[in-house]
């Protein structure tokens, strides 16, 4: 990319945060949509529940990276909270998508995240994404979350679904909460050890994102996974070599569910995600491995 404009909405989460210390080490010039006063000039305010963007601050965007939403795994999953998480989701990509179709000179691409929640629980089975969706509350959001870009796609702005995995990172997400326990020696598989969990380094995050955006063929889902995705049990294995701790202490089923509630369901299951939209574009992993995320995160 040469410098550009971008609009960047969710930028203090663990992704958006990493994304616009990238974006403006390179130059580029980011806006970043916050839902309070704004504090300075590279910001502008926005009221998704409410339908309200400021689009005079998304003009002469050359891109737009939407990735707000309630954290998934931030509390326990009650009916007020489950509908926080689906209308953070899908009031704000339509109240964001409709101000961009509304513009004179809409962006050119428009990032839009999205999660392999979207395939449910796979098993064994390998997705990518031609596979449909799966069955349950996430799959239900991801499905509408990723509709609610329609307007977008009718002003023929390219718009592209970032079906993100599970972030290695130690500073923030579901990894984040792991690295503490490893480190104490008490780190362990969750249930039987055997879901597949569809990894990707922070740094290979922020570096997919961007690549997305630089590259016009992409449109439509993407996964944003390593390679190969690897099991729980995998997963607790690499992350005890790494930390030089043991890692015996295996979370049973029945803890998980009642401390997580119908949240567990998801902890427990996985997707065998692929991304085979990424590798076929040309994009190439600094981190394939989960050993290699894990140092990453680390350094």
């Amino acid at each position: 990319m040469g410098g550009m404009r971008i609009a960047v909405t969710g930028s203090t989460g663990l992704i958006g945060s990493a994304l616009v210390r990238s974006l403006r080490a390179d130059g580029h010039e980011v806006v970043r949509f916050v839902r309070r006063e704004p504090a300075g000039a590279d910001e502008a305010r926005w009221d998704p529940e409410r339908g309200h963007v400021d689009r005079a601050a998304l003009a002469g965007c050359g891109a737009v990276v939407h990735l707000a939403g309630a954290g998934i795994g931030d509390r326990r999953w009650t009916a007020a909270y489950k509908r926080k998480i689906r209308d953070s989701r899908v009031l704000g990509t339509a109240a964001l998508t409709h101000a961009l179709a509304g513009l004179d000179e809409p962006p050119g691409v428009l990032v839009s995240g999205s999660a392999v929640g979207y395939y449910g629980d796979t098993g064994d089975r390998v997705v990518d994404e031609d596979s449909p969706a799966g069955h349950g509350f996430l799959p239900s959001v991801c499905l509408e979350w990723e509709a609610a870009a329609a307007p977008a796609q009718e002003a023929g702005i390219r718009t592209a679904f970032a079906r993100t995995g599970l972030v290695v990172a130690k500073d923030g997400g579901a990894w984040g909460r792991m690295f503490p326990l490893f480190r104490a020696g008490v780190g362990g598989r969750l249930g039987d050890g055997r879901q597949y969990w569809p990894f990707i380094s922070l740094r290979d995050e922020v570096a997919a994102l961007r690549h997305i955006i630089d590259t016009p063929a992409l449109s439509g889902p993407v996964n944003l996974t390593a390679p190969e995705p690897l099991t729980n049990r995998q997963v607790t294995a690499a992350m005890a070599r790494v930390l030089r701790r043991p890692a015996v202490l295996p979370v049973p089923a029945v803890a998980l569910r009642v401390v997580l509630g119908e949240f567990s369901e998801d902890v427990l299951g996985g997707q065998r995600a692929r991304p085979t939209r990424l590798l076929e574009s040309g994009f190439v992993f600094q981190d394939p491995g989960i050993e290699q995320a894990v140092r990453a995160a680390l350094q």
